[in-house]
Formats: C-alpha cells, structure tokens, sequence
C-alpha cells in the first residue's frame, strides 16, 4: 500500500463550509452520531423493537394454555317466588296440595375456583415455537440495527461528499472568475482573441451553475440524513467533513466463517424455522385428546330464606339459615376434539406453509452468504485501488498545474492550457473525495456482512 492513511489536505484551499446557520453553537456531528441517532429514532428500530414485544407476547400466549388458571370471587344473590302452587305426593298415592304466597332467600358465596390443562402436548409444541419466534424477532431487531446504521453510515457520506464537492466547486467558480478577469486583460491588450473572452464568460457561468447545484446537493443530502436519523434538517448542525481511512487487510475464508457464526439475520432465520417445525408439530398434535383438571372451593357460603304459607287461621311465615365451612368440588376431563369443522386441519396447512416460506428465506440467506461476503470485499478492495489512483491524479494534476503556470508566466503556455490544468485539478480533486467516502461505506458494508454491524 502507497500509504496507509491519506487525508484531503489538498482540498484545503476550498475553507470550512458551514453547513447550516446555527452549525456554530452546536456540536459536530460524526458517522457515529448520526449512527446513534438512527438506532435511537428510526421507524425501522421502533417497528423491529414493537415485533419483539408481539413475538413475548405470543410466548406469554402459550404459557397461559400450559400454567393453571386461577381465580376469586364473592358473589350475593337473591331470589324471590310469588304465588308458587303445586302439589306433593307421598308414597305415590298421598297428594297434598302445596301453596306458597311468597317465597324470598339471599346467599353469599366467596369462592375460589381454577383449571388445569395437564395433559396437552399440542400446547407444549406451542409453547416451543413461541420461544423460538421470540428469538427470531430478538436477532431480527439486531439484523435490522445493522442494516440501520450502514445506511446511516451510507447517508452520513454522501452529505460529506456533497460538502466537499461544494468546497470543490466554489474553488472552481473563483478560478473561473480569475481567469475570466485574467482573460479579459489581456484581450484589452491585444494577447488574446475575443473567442477568448466568450470562452471564459462560459466557463464562469457553467461554474456559477455547479456551485448551485453543488448547494443544493448539500441540502438534498442532509435533508435525506436528517429524515433517515429522526431530526429536523435545522437541527443536524455542522456534519465532520474529515475524511481519513486506515486501510486494512482482509482475509475472505476468515469473514465468511465469522458471518456464518455471528449474521443475526441468519440466526433470526434459523429460528424462525425451528418456530415453525414446532408449530407444525403442535398443529398434528392437536389432533390428540388431552386431559384438564378443575376444581372450586367455597368458604363459609351463607344461605338464608323466608317462606310465607296459607294456614288454618291465616298465613304462616317460615324462615330458614344454612351456612357451611366450605364445599369442595372437582373435576378431570379427558376431551377429544375429533372433528371441529376443519379448524385443525386449516390450522394444519397454515403451519406447513408457514415452514415452507421460512425454509426457502433460510435457504436462500445460506445460499448467498459466500457471495455478500466476496461481493463486499470486492467492493472494499475496489474503494482502496479508486483511492490510490485517485491519490496519484491528484499528485499529477497538482504538479502539472504548477508546471503549467511557470509555462504561462514566462508565456510559453496559452490560458487554455492553464485552464485545462485547472480543471484536471479539480476533476482530480473529486475522484480523491469519492473513493474516499467509498472506502469508509465499504467498510461499513464489511463490517455488516459479517455480523458487525452495530
């Protein structure tokens, strides 16, 4: 490597560019603020975060069907019988009348009662596949934190591309403009044609167009960044245009058995598939019976009645009160759900379509990891050469212009020629910006393929 770290100190000339108007009494903001910043607030994170707390919530789901139920209560009731006639017979052959005017009685039960499915392994198959789709959703949430903060990253690079292109292109616009004054000099003199001047007019004025719209490039960027980490645009201040890189040395075989040890999205998808082999297995089993227990206790249930009777000699008033230390009852049923209208065998075919999509996701991530992890490094190495290349075009460009402006000072080269140097320059300038925003991306995307990129 030509050298390990290089640096836009050639880009000096172009100053600081402040890239909002309240930049100077805010901190600066760097690749791994704005990281931060998205992890924290980007709607991705928040729907990951939310998928996690469905994902226990389903596990909390399954536990209910397997943990007893218990609950408690009082309850007071009351009850009353107007004009109750009938008859009463005794031995099958004595028939008494039986008239009852009114007839009044009130309870108060505390009761304690539950239940308890004990035997019922559809119900453990699901409480293992809600295990497994909780840590789906748990690697899920990381794979999506790395996918968040590469684009932050990503994002972050182009608003310092941007700005520095701007740096770039204003410098351009005032050599445009010294040279146009420079030009114009000289055709008043006689040196040079009026063809001259019209070109530089041009030149200046195609500059002037490509700061514009290097401007706007800037705010289209931050805007795009300010969106993307869950800030207002006015609140992003000044953004760390530094631009250094360390280059380093990577092995492939290493970060392909490191991806297959540590990529969240490849262990969400392995999980995901064992939620669903479970899943299906509980679908089968519920075609089993299963086996509940119930049961209630009630403490010092309180029974009293008041009956109002015809007699003899009017009406008779009978009253009566009945309180227990406790009842006790219980219950074990074996149930067979046999045929249910097709519920479980549409529940049957929705758990094998389920580990048929998951199957095929696992599938693929395996089948294309060794690709991402040479596609990435590709991609890296790549950055590196651009920015070598680039490094020399701006050594060359650098020393041809100082070659060049001797030539003109001493008249052996025309204005175009040092204009044409100039622009080499600034072309050159802007490859070096590139590859180096490119390098650091391709880093991030390393650092992501292999399970790091938080």
């Amino acid at each position: 490597m030509r050298r390990t770290t290089r640096t836009l100190a050639s880009l000096a000339l172009a100053g600081a560019v402040w890239l909002s108007t309240g930049a100077a009494a805010q901190p600066v903001l760097t690749a791994d603020d704005a990281v931060r910043l998205a992890l924290e607030h980007n709607s991705q994170i928040i729907n990951a975060s939310a998928a996690v707390l469905d994902a226990r919530g389903g596990l909390y789901g399954a536990y209910s069907s397997l943990l007893p139920s218990l609950s408690a209560g009082v309850s007071r009731s009351g009850s009353k019988t107007t004009n109750q006639r009938g008859v009463q017979v005794y031995g099958g052959r004595l028939a008494v009348p039986s008239t009852t005017d009114e007839y009044v009685s009130y309870s108060t039960s505390p009761t304690l009662s539950g239940s308890w499915s004990v035997l019922n392994v559809s119900s453990l198959s699901t409480l293992s596949s809600a295990r497994s789709g909780l840590k789906g959703a748990q690697w899920r949430r990381l794979a999506t934190r790395g996918d968040v903060a590469l684009e932050a990253r990503r994002q972050f690079y182009e608003v310092v591309k941007a700005a520095k292109m701007m740096g770039v292109s204003e410098n351009a616009l005032q050599l445009a403009r010294d040279d146009e004054r420079r030009v114009h000099t000289l055709f008043e003199v006689g040196s040079v044609s009026r063809s001259d001047v019209l070109k530089a007019r041009v030149r200046t004025a195609q500059s002037q167009l490509d700061s514009i719209a290097a401007r706007q490039s800037v705010l289209v960027q931050r805007d795009l960044l300010a969106s993307f980490i869950g800030l207002e645009e006015a609140r992003l201040g000044e953004v760390d245009t530094v631009l250094t890189v360390t280059p380093r040395e990577y092995e492939e075989v290493s970060l392909l058995r490191e991806a297959e040890a540590n990529r969240p999205d490849l262990k969400a998808a392995e999980a995901d598939m064992k939620a669903a082999r479970a899943g299906l297995t509980a679908a089968r089993l519920s075609w089993l019976p299963y086996v509940a227990l119930s049961g209630s206790a009630t403490y010092n249930p309180v029974s009293t009645s008041t009956s109002t009777v015809p007699d003899t000699v009017g009406k008779l008033t009978i009253s009566g009160r009945t309180e227990a230390d406790r009842q006790v009852s219980g219950r074990v049923a074996l149930s067979w759900d046999f045929f249910d209208g097709l519920t479980t065998s549409s529940r049957n075919a929705s758990a094998r379509a389920r580990l048929a999509r998951v199957q095929a996701a696992y599938d693929v991530l395996r089948r294309n990891l060794a690709g991402e992890v040479h596609e990435a490094l590709l991609t890296y190495q790549q950055a590196l050469g651009a920015e070598a290349v680039a490094g020399s075009a701006v050594e060359s460009a650098t020393e041809s212009m100082k070659l060049t402006q001797q030539k003109y000072n001493v008249g052996s080269a025309t204005i175009l020629d040092l204009i044409d140097a100039q622009v080499q320059l600034q072309r050159a300038q802007s490859q070096l910006v590139s590859a180096l925003a490119g390098i650091r991306v391709a880093e991030a995307r390393l650092d992501q393929v292999r399970g790091r990129g938080v």
